[in-house]
């Protein structure tokens, strides 16, 4: 028999060792709360990457994102490519990269046309910006910065290759 002492809520009071929870104890939400995304470090970094900075631009937040995404793609396109170890494998790594930020600038344009909707609060961001992602134009605003920023962020990276040995000069 079952004495009533015993049995806790599980609304009110976690079970025994459970470390990932419904988000205000609602499950309906859908949102759980994590040992990660509830640590203020982690929310701390979350909320100033450019899509939840508070006072950005979409062309702004299109922008950083794209630069941060064409420089860092340019790497396994330029090393892990087809054409890894031909003489031009810095200009393959560089095309490579630029049409794989023209497919995304793709997709982000679809995706602006599609109506989405708005941000919601979540865990990690308990209040995104409100002036972020709410509308085509502002996602349409984003697809062409990210453009921009994706192109420039690959030219960077290939000059920084192709200069590379002068680079180490200056430096050592």
């Amino acid at each position: 028999m079952l004495s009533s002492r015993n049995v806790t809520h599980p609304k009110i009071y976690p079970r025994n060792r459970e470390i990932v929870m419904a988000a205000g104890l609602d499950p309906q939400k859908g949102d759980l709360v994590t040992p990660i995304n509830s640590a203020p470090l982690v929310q701390w970094f979350i909320n100033n990457l450019p899509a939840y900075r508070v006072g950005l631009t979409p062309f702004r937040r299109g922008l950083e994102v794209g630069m941060a995404h064409g420089y860092l793609l340019f790497g396994p396109f330029h090393k892990l490519g087809p054409l890894r170890n031909a003489e031009n494998a810095s200009l393959a790594g560089l095309l490579g990269t630029i049409g794989l930020v023209v497919i995304l600038t793709a997709c982000l344009s679809l995706y602006a046309n599609s109506n989405p909707n708005k941000a919601l609060a979540s865990v990690t961001v308990p209040n995104p910006p409100v002036d972020a992602f709410n509308s085509k134009e502002s996602w349409t605003n984003f697809a062409s910065a990210f453009l921009i920023g994706g192109i420039g962020g690959a030219v960077t990276a290939y000059f920084l290759t192709l200069n590379s040995g002068l680079i180490q000069g200056l430096i050592g």
